[in-house]
């Protein structure tokens, strides 16, 4: 199986729109070489999540009368969401890289 480094951005940049990131609009055959604070700001943003989500719980918990079960319950998927989208991006890298090593030079 073949992974452009277009097609891999293009899948970044539609998981990155599932997880609520603003979408960068680059010209068509332009990688951006800022890939590494792309992939920074991705995870921060997962971690981000995932914090709220844990926050909402444990106010829940407490018996904080502002959080509803429903919002607790939200944030906890939107957080587990945007985790399986970085592992499958991060499965697509592994692949890419794979691949690319595999070449004959």
């Amino acid at each position: 199986m073949e992974i452009s480094a277009s097609s891999l951005m293009q899948e970044m940049q539609a998981l990155k729109v599932e997880a609520g990131i603003p979408a960068i609009s680059q010209p068509a055959g332009q990688v951006s070489s800022d890939f590494g604070q792309l992939l920074q700001q991705a995870l921060g943003h997962v971690n981000g999540l995932q914090g709220n989500a844990n926050d909402l719980r444990t106010r829940l918990d407490m018996g904080d009368k502002s959080v509803d079960l429903s919002d607790v319950m939200i944030a906890g998927q939107k957080a587990s969401i945007a985790f399986e989208a970085t592992v499958q991006v991060r499965n697509k890298m592994v692949d890419a890289y794979k691949t690319i090593m595999n070449m004959p030079v």
